[in-house]
């Protein structure tokens, strides 16, 4: 079990918003059949009261995770999520040094072969050199990006980096395992950096904007600051 409670960053009658931690389950899934601690739990317990989660975010990702409190309160934050009124920010180490900003949008195939639109906004908010050999470059370089997807497919955001080679650090089905292998031994990571800072909404129930903000989970910030890379403070 975490040692503390999770990080509330939001909370009305109708949906509660935490700062989920790297390395937890959302809710029981097939494919880690071992776990027994998940996110929805762990808020139900803590608040007391029915929880249902409005969306998705990987396991090894941190950051802003949605629950909605009633059944009414999950159809009307499904819905805005299936129709694209939810605004999305991450933030993620990437491998290489990425353009100043772009955008991809490759179509992504889903899990019945079907290739679905797919588009990926980023912009480059700090690059690092560091001294370190890696394969067979006596230097390694990194980019710390901000990310708007624009689509919610399935891993997009780490498929779309991948399609670039600027690979998300700690991704161990999409990215390098090289790089990945680097920070576990010198910086002794053990999760992926890739956090959903933000999420932006109008309420269904309030109609007012709502604009739910995450800090970095501390494996992600820690391993910011042993590379170099200082956050701006505002």
């Amino acid at each position: 079990m975490l040692e503390n409670p999770l990080q509330i960053l939001y909370q009305d009658e109708h949906i509660v918003a935490i700062n989920k931690p790297h390395n937890l389950l959302v809710h029981r899934s097939p494919i880690a059949a071992e776990e027994s601690v998940f996110a929805l739990q762990i808020l139900r317990d803590q608040l007391n009261c029915w929880v249902n989660p409005c969306h998705r975010i990987d396991r090894k990702t941190g950051g802003v995770l949605l629950f909605s409190l009633s059944k009414e309160a999950d159809r009307a934050m499904q819905m805005k999520f299936e129709n694209r009124e939810m605004d999305k920010k991450y933030m993620a180490l990437v491998r290489g040094f990425l353009p100043e900003e772009g955008t991809t949008e490759r179509p992504l195939e889903n899990a019945n072969g079907v290739f679905q639109e797919a588009i990926t906004h980023y912009r480059c908010l700090q690059q690092v050199e560091l001294d370190i050999e890696v394969s067979r470059y006596p230097k390694s370089r990194y980019s710390l990006a901000e990310i708007i997807p624009e689509t919610g497919r399935t891993h997009q955001i780490r498929r779309h980096f991948a399609q670039m080679r600027h690979y998300l650090i700690g991704d161990k089905t999409h990215g390098d395992c090289k790089h990945n292998k680097m920070f576990e031994e010198r910086f002794e990571l053990n999760t992926m950096l890739l956090h959903a800072q933000e999420l932006s909404f109008e309420h269904p129930f309030t109609k007012q904007k709502i604009r739910i903000i995450a800090p970095l989970q501390k494996e992600f910030s820690e391993t910011l600051e042993k590379i170099g890379i200082v956050l701006s403070k505002s």
